[in-house]
């Protein structure tokens, strides 16, 4: 026989002050060997834009992870969900992710919880349920429990006793069939149970009878067989908003999955999700995969996370010629992450023939030095970035890859934290972009700025235009990212300044937009490029959009198409052309190469 799973609760959240008490609440339900799960609902009036819940979605997250390290029964995979009906949402991931009891924090028997009718989550949660509405139930005082007949008694109880540990409970029992409470169910029948028992038979005394057993009563539990879908013929469908109404009072409404017992069951449909349109998809990812750094800013919590999932953390640190600021790169990151939170297995950095003064620096502060001409010299060289990136791939250890340049003059350990902490947290995202304002220097003075003039003028444009479901990455072609190597070493890389935009379309492919998110990492002061280097730069990333294309529609333009780039050299004494031969090579999926299958198996 097959050992029977853990008790399982999933709470439905929307406000951040009570999530505590909702917590507290499930523990008092939890067998010993129980877990608890938190699902966060933010509800986005319709016709406005997901995309508008990302700060609201934030804060909730950050309130959840925080009791995440207070109670070890609460399961690491929490989400915040946010939608026009989030709670339809949370109701079809039951399907993979099997409860037994659902608590959710209701809006009332006529208003909408999570965008959806009370009506609908009776009808399809495929678990146990209790919707409580109100706040005075955090109190202590007397619970009054009214039910009728036997279908939710257990579940009337122990929700009934879990809202009133001192088992000051009040049972009020509707019966149209002359059975005593006592006689309907075991339950009722023990010693202390209840303070009052009281029995109603006239379909015409229920109104009055709850209402005048509701006096000096904190909280009224009621039975799903007095709401208006679940009633029987003989009660007004109108009970519930009534008591409710007249009551003023917090109150709970219980449905059992099946009668007398809390064990989960099989769901009795099967429910497909309505197709949306693709703005509707990324304006949702945009709210719940988008971070922020200090979310992640308790190390010792992102610790925990990585020593539970088993894995190392590896920070490559690509560089040409920094000499002015790769040591306080360095210096930050590992005494932040390594020397005092061992967060980090290795910061290495991979230089790319610097001719100052770069790789001295590096050594000296203690980390390995790696020319990426030198790594895999069977394959070959040749200039960029992105072969310094792919290269990295064969010395770095870790399961988990970050990258981040070396040219950051405002450099802060959140360039790193900020881009694992997703991939700590959710082991289904795979990669994970920053973002940031990228001031500028203006004579002598640093102004605010966007995303990066190339940014803005090409990649997010031609991103719009024909990877729209990318269009909610704001810095598409930023420096820090950090992704699994599992991922990383299965898609190609382009050599040079189209790197970022390759992994990007490559990654989605694979993993899809679940797999990718980004996080909010402030501010970034760097060296700012003159215009013909971003020309240079805009030039190669889109050639990098027609080679995708290409294989997306099966034409072919690259071979027919210039790549070479005149620029204009104009100064006081000259004004000409400059021909530059701009066109990345694109190196294959680092897994097919033997030397590092190799490696991978040693």
């Amino acid at each position: 026989m097959e050992p029977r799973r853990a008790f399982r609760i999933l709470v439905a959240l929307s406000n951040p002050e009570r999530t505590e008490s909702w917590i507290r609440l499930a523990l008092r339900i939890l067998p010993e060997n129980g877990t608890i799960f938190l699902r966060g609902m933010i509800t986005i009036p319709e016709g406005h834009s997901l995309s508008e819940g990302a700060i609201q979605a934030q804060k909730l997250r950050d309130t959840i992870d925080d009791l995440v390290d207070v109670y070890p029964m609460i399961q690491n995979e929490n989400w915040v969900r946010v939608d026009y009906h989030p709670l339809q949402r949370i109701l079809g991931e039951f399907l993979d992710y099997p409860v037994d009891l659902l608590l959710v924090e209701w809006a009332g028997p006529e208003a909408e919880t999570g965008g959806v009718a009370t009506d609908y989550i009776l009808e399809h949660a495929p678990c146990d349920v209790c919707m409580i509405a109100g706040e005075a139930w955090e109190i202590e005082g007397p619970v009054l429990l009214t039910l009728h007949g036997g279908p939710n008694m257990s579940l009337g109880v122990t929700m009934a006793r879990a809202l009133s540990p001192s088992s000051q409970i009040s049972l009020l029992h509707a019966t149209d069939t002359g059975q005593e409470a006592t006689e309907l169910h075991p339950l009722l029948g023990q010693e202390g149970g209840f303070s009052r028992v009281v029995t109603v038979r006239s379909e015409a005394d229920i109104r009055d009878s709850i209402l005048h057993e509701a006096t000096n009563h904190k909280l009224v539990v009621m039975g799903a067989t007095f709401y208006q879908s679940y009633s029987r013929a003989s009660f007004s469908s109108e009970l519930v908003d009534f008591i409710f109404t007249e009551a003023d009072m917090p109150m709970a409404l219980v449905r059992a999955w099946q009668p007398e017992e809390l064990v989960f069951h099989a769901p009795r449909f099967v429910r497909r999700r309505q197709e949306e349109d693709l703005s509707t998809r990324v304006d949702r990812w945009f709210a719940e995969n988008s971070f922020d750094g200090d979310e992640f800013n308790d190390l010792r919590m992102l610790m925990s996370w990585k020593e539970k999932q088993g894995e190392t953390i590896s920070v490559g640190l690509p560089a040409l010629n920094e000499e002015e600021t790769v040591g306080n790169v360095i210096n930050v990151l590992k005494t932040a992450l390594m020397d005092e939170i061992p967060l980090v297995d290795e910061i290495v950095l991979i230089d790319s023939d610097s001719t100052d003064n770069t790789v001295a620096i590096a050594e000296d502060c203690g980390i390995p030095v790696y020319k990426h001409p030198e790594i895999l010299a069977e394959v070959g060289s040749v200039r960029g970035k992105g072969e310094a990136l792919w290269k990295s791939l064969h010395v770095l250890k870790g399961d988990i890859i970050a990258w981040v340049d070396t040219d950051i003059k405002n450099i802060h350990p959140r360039f790193i934290y900020g881009i694992l902490g997703p991939l700590l947290k959710h082991p289904h995202i795979q990669y994970v972009k920053g973002f940031y304002h990228r001031p500028i220097m203006v004579g002598d003075q640093l102004q605010a700025y966007g995303g990066g003039r190339v940014t803005e003028l090409v990649a997010r444009p031609l991103l719009n235009l024909f990877y729209p479901e990318l269009s909610g990455v704001v810095q598409p072609l930023s420096g820090e990212y950090a992704g699994r190597r599992s991922a990383l070493e299965r898609v190609p890389f382009f050599s040079g300044y189209g790197v970022e935009t390759g992994l990007l379309i490559d990654l989605h492919d694979l993993f899809g937009l679940d797999g990718i998110a980004q996080t909010n990492l402030r501010e970034r002061v760097h060296h700012n490029q003159p215009l013909v280097g971003l020309s240079k730069m805009a030039f190669a990333i889109i050639q990098v959009f027609v080679s995708r294309l290409e294989g997306r529609y099966g034409v072919q333009l690259l071979d027919h198409a210039n790549r070479s780039m005149k620029t204009i050299l104009q100064t006081p004494e000259r004004l000409a052309l400059e021909v530059n031969d701009i066109g990345d090579k694109e190196r294959p999926p680092m897994i097919t190469i033997p030397v590092y299958r190799r490696r991978e198996i040693n």
